[in-house]
């Protein structure tokens, strides 16, 4: 039965891996008999949402049997407001991954080339070969940073569409403004650049991250910049809204707006997701303090993981972040290694990518989190299990 369901699909649909979107806790307390639970998978702010939007979100049930706005006005307002962009310049997804996927189906056909990093934010990969594009992976520095040279000769090949994370997800370094400037030299005509920055309220507190929306409206406006843009964020992470699922675009031109308009599904974001984001966009001071503290818990982390490499665990090392999680090499298979977590009620993200198997993501969380985190590679590193 199975082969004959696969003759009805598209060849590029049944090679692709599903995304990994790891254990919820409810599987992790069932699993393994554990009550206590620290979330440090999925790069959530331990904060949660400002509370403005539990207030926002107080009287919507009588409201749930109508329709949201299909164009989420006041969001797209809002944020153009802020950002510098126009309305018509801006959308509204499901999440950012929506409109990564907006993105694919609208530009995307078979045999075009798309580039990107490796390891990948899986869905960089995923969606551009779900419509039958070649994709491109670039590959690390030795020392787990980008390869700026080697994205310029990449770009000088012409891909038609760059999915470029800035920070990297998983990884957690970025281009610095220098190393962007550069890139941006480096963009032939015809090539459209999605820059996604699901990190950007963390990074931007690292010295010399740069001003994307400015180096590229700068770009624009000199006549240098030939090719299309948009620029990604969400209110998943650092605003803490990843439950309601809400991202955004800022795009060069309205006329790419309009385009994932016409692959866009109809009232893609829903009502209390469209309540909730306005309500912690108006609260930005709480958002900037969670992710303050959130920065320096993750340099504190970080400390502690050196020293345990330099202590129990020798071989361990840490990719430099930008971001609200650590990519860690453990020196050794992952998969032992998350077991050993799990069983002690901790869920990280084990990386699976050929070559990667060594490596996991962990997620900034709460000091006690954290805190257990490191306890248990302590324990693990002393042959407890």
């Amino acid at each position: 039965m199975s082969a004959a369901i696969h003759a009805f699909a598209r060849p590029e649909v049944p090679p692709l891996p599903p995304y990994n979107a790891g254990l919820s806790s409810d599987a992790v307390r069932a699993r393994y008999g554990v009550s206590e639970i620290a979330r440090l998978a999925s790069n959530e702010n331990p904060y949660g949402p400002s509370p403005a939007v539990a207030r926002a979100l107080v009287d919507l049930a009588a409201r749930a049997g109508t329709y949201p706005d299909a164009n989420s006005t006041a969001l797209r307002a809002a944020i153009a407001q802020r950002t510098g962009a126009q309305p018509g310049e801006v959308v509204i997804g499901n999440g950012s991954e929506d409109i990564l996927q907006m993105l694919c189906q609208a530009l995307l056909s078979p045999g075009d080339r798309v580039l990107t990093q490796r390891p990948a934010f899986g869905l960089h990969e995923i969606y551009p070969r779900m419509m039958g594009a070649q994709v491109e992976l670039l590959t690390l520095t030795p020392e787990l940073g980008f390869d700026v040279d080697a994205w310029c000769a990449a770009l000088a090949r012409g891909p038609k569409v760059v999915m470029l994370a800035n920070p990297s997800n998983p990884v957690g370094c970025m281009f610095d403004a220098a190393d962007f400037a550069r890139l941006l030299a480096a963009v032939p005509a015809g090539t459209l650049l999605v820059v996604d920055e699901a990190y950007y309220e963390y990074a931007r507190l690292a010295p010399g991250y740069p001003d994307v929306l400015a180096l590229l409206r700068a770009w624009q406006a000199a006549g240098e910049g030939r090719s299309p843009w948009i620029v990604l964020r969400t209110f998943s992470k650092a605003w803490g809204l990843a439950g309601l699922r809400v991202g955004y675009g800022i795009a060069s031109d309205a006329a790419l707006v309009q385009l994932l308009d016409r692959v866009r599904t109809p009232f893609n974001v829903n009502l209390a997701a469209q309540a909730a984001a306005l309500a912690a966009w108006g609260d930005e001071a709480f958002m900037a303090q969670a992710v303050a503290r959130t920065v320096q818990q993750r340099e504190a982390l970080a400390a502690q993981l050196r020293a345990l490499a330099g202590s129990v665990w020798p071989g361990l090392r840490i990719a430099p972040s930008a971001a609200n999680f650590l990519f860690v090499d453990l020196g050794r298979a992952n998969a032992p290694v998350n077991e050993a977590l799990l069983a002690r009620g901790i869920i990280v993200k084990p990386w699976k990518e050929p070559g990667f198997e060594t490596f996991i993501r962990v997620s900034v969380g709460t000091d006690a989190d954290n805190a257990r985190f490191v306890q248990a590679l302590a324990e693990i590193a002393g042959g407890q299990g």
